[in-house]
This record gives structure tokens, sequence and C-alpha cells, in this order.
């Protein structure tokens, strides 16, 4: 944590004429956790917001701008030598005349589509490698597709290259490649309005609102939600479930900024929001490409669950973890989450099992999750922090099961 930060809790905190211990109790958190904290030591973003609620300020309020600090690691240096084609292919030289790109081969907009499906299944199946390996020559044909062609078809080759451009957005966004996934992410967004395709836009709008969550900008992610789903409202009787799911999933995004910014009216209402949408289309609905991930009760109710995550009610995750359109029984009444979703869901169980010293329950949602979504597993910071709150509470030798897994997400001790 920065020093800046420690800063800003300690002036808030003296601001409202509090003690550390004061503020501990009013946060609902551990004295040596907020002297932690005002000492720049490392914390999650659910005690910042702890910290804010008692502040009674924003979370966003909290940070301050600094010099960055260093970037070592071999993880980061790898990252870039592995993507260093699909940087070249996104964002090659510019110079006075045209972009120095490579030399490539335009495909008709239908094979483009295919290979943006393609991808989207590797995506969803956790296949990232795969999915890296594919776009650099999907973004290079489209590029000279849309170059090449003219009248109806430089239209859907526009799109198609949009759709590609949003691909490329999620996984970079995934990987937490933020710069060049805001870079893909804003110029689909750009060609989805050029060529009048709302929808492409929207779901554009709805990665770009999870970037900023995953930079804390939670203010900007909150805005652009809103605006656009103010923007898109559909009239229920007449909505298409594609356009429903949208909507529904931009007041998701507007419910995460906000509660995570301690505006947790907003998020309530936001909540009601993405319920409503969830409730016109009934049960999970997923239309690639007309919509990119699974959207309807289910995912509601997850997301409404998450909030309690966020909050520190670990027995209120518990209790509804299971039930109502998350119980097993509800499945073939309300279908299924999507899996980042349904993994995002179990993490938030792991970590109440972890808050509640349950460590054994807690290891089987993240044995589980790795059969099934090893690679997403390594590029979650909830499986870090449930993973090392295991190792720092667990007071017995640690199980093979314990050990494997923190070798498996690069955590050491």
């Amino acid at each position: 944590m920065s020093a800046g930060l420690a800063d800003n809790v300690r002036k808030y905190r003296r601001t409202v004429g509090l003690s550390q211990e004061g503020l501990a109790e009013a946060a609902r958190l551990s004295l040596s956790t907020v002297r932690k904290v005002e000492q720049g030591g490392h914390v999650s973003m659910d005690t910042l917001a702890s910290l804010a609620g008692a502040l009674e300020v924003s979370t966003s309020a909290l940070f301050s701008s600094e010099a960055p600090q260093s970037v070592v690691g071999t993880r980061d240096e790898a990252n870039r030598r592995h993507l260093a084609e699909l940087r070249r292919a996104l964002m090659p030289p510019l110079g006075l005349a045209a972009p120095l790109s490579e030399p490539a081969e335009a495909e008709a907009p239908s094979v483009i589509r295919q290979g943006v499906q393609d991808g989207h299944a590797l995506y969803q199946a956790d296949r990232y490698d795969a999915v890296a390996k594919r776009l650099p020559s999907l973004l290079r044909s489209s590029e000279a597709a849309v170059a090449s062609l003219e009248g109806e078809e430089r239209q859907q080759a526009t799109i198609a290259r949009g759709h590609a451009l949003l691909l490329t957005g999620k996984y970079l966004t995934q990987v937490r490649q933020y710069d060049m996934a805001y870079y893909a992410l804003a110029e689909a967004i750009r060609l989805a309005r050029e060529t009048g395709h709302t929808q492409l836009a929207a779901t554009g709008v709805v990665g770009l609102c999870w970037l900023l969550l995953r930079q804390d900008r939670f203010d900007e992610s909150e805005q652009l939600a809103a605006q656009t789903a103010t923007e898109i409202e559909p009239r229920m009787s007449e909505a298409t479930p594609a356009r429903l799911a949208v909507w529904g999933e931009l007041w998701l995004r507007v419910a995460a900024a906000a509660q995570r910014n301690n505006r947790q009216d907003v998020a309530k209402h936001a909540r009601r929001m993405a319920a409503t949408a969830g409730g016109a289309l009934e049960r999970e609905h997923m239309a690639f490409p007309s919509h990119w991930s699974a959207f309807g009760p289910v995912t509601a109710e997850a997301k409404a669950i998450e909030d309690l995550a966020l909050v520190g009610d670990a027995r209120g995750v518990l209790r509804r973890a299971d039930e109502g359109p998350l119980s097993a029984g509800a499945v073939r009444d309300f279908g299924r989450l999507s899996t980042n979703n349904w993994g995002r869901h179990r993490l938030d169980v792991a970590r109440a099992h972890v808050v509640l010293g349950s460590h054994q329950d807690a290891m089987d949602e993240l044995v589980q999750l790795r059969a099934t979504a090893g690679v997403w597993l390594t590029h979650q910071p909830m499986a870090w922090h449930v993973m090392e709150d295991v190792l720092k509470t667990r007071k017995r030798t640690l199980t093979e099961d314990m050990r494997s897994m923190a070798a498996h997400l690069g955590i050491s001790g």
C-alpha cells in the first residue's frame, strides 16, 4: 500500500475524531489491521471499503496519486515476452503515414466472426494460451479486411473487427494487461458506434467497466455503466433477451463499483434494477455474439451475495450460497452461471469459510476450482487472499492440498 493512502486514512480518522481503536471498532476490524494500514502495509480492497464506511467517505477518497513503485518480477517479464506478438498486432508502430503493420491476408467477415466464436469458446474453457495464439492473426486479418473491402462488405468487416477487438480486450483484462485491454475495448466501442451497432458498443462498455473496476476506478466505472444503462434502457414488453441481458449486466457493474466505493444506496438500487432484468429473462441467457456472457436471475443472485462478502457477512454468504436460484435443484428452472461467475461465487464461499475458521472447507472450494478452471484461478486476487489467509492462520501442519495450492497460485511460505 502507498504511503499516501496510509496518510489519507490517518487524516480522515483524525478529522472525524476517532482513535485507531475507535476506527477498528467502527469498521469491525482488528486494531492490528488499522495499524497495518496506517503504517503503509498491504490490505485487501474489502478492508479499505470497511474503513471508508466507518470514516463516511468513498473508498476512492482514500486513494492518492503517487509515483508508481518499480515493477520487478519474473511474471511481469514473462507476460511481456508471451504477449509480444499480440501487442504488435494490436498496437503497431504509427508514423506519419500508415501504421507499420505486418502483412496479412484479408479474410471474409464470416471467417473472422467464426474465428472470434472459436476464440471465445476457448476463453470460456479456460484455455488462455490458445486464445492468445489466435488473437494476433484475427486482428491482422480483420484489419486487412476493413482496408481492402468496400460498401456493405466493409461494414460487415468493421463489425467483425469490433468483435475481434472485444475478445482481445476481454482476454487482456482477465490476464491483467490493462493498458492493452483498454486500447482494444475503446477501439471496439468506437467501431461499433461508427457502424450503428449499439448492442456491440454496449457490450464493449460492460467490458470496459469491468476493466475500470479492476483498476479501482470506482467512480468512473459506476458513472459509465449507469449512463450507458440509461441510454439503452429497453421497453420490457418489446426487448430482446440479449438487450435485456446487456442492460442487466450494466446495472451489475454499477452495483459492483458503488458497493466497493461505499455507496450502498446506489448499489442497492442497481441490484434491484439487475434483478428486474433477471426476472424478465426468467432464466440465464447467453446467445453469443449478441450477448457475450450468461446473465439472468442466477447471476443477479450471485452478485447480491458478493455484496455480503464485501461487507464481511460470512454467515450471510454461506446461508444464501446454495439457496434459491443457486441451489442444485434450481438449475433445471433457472440455468447455470457462466464459468467465470461460478468461480467468483465459489471464491466468495471459500473466503467466508476462512473468515469463520473452516480451513478445510475453503480448501475444498479451491481444489474444485483448480480442477475445473486452474488457469483462471491463478489470475484471481481473491484466490491469493484466501490461500494467504489459510497459510497465516493455520495452526496445524499444512496438508498436501494446501502446499500444492500455494505452489499453483505462486505463493511462498
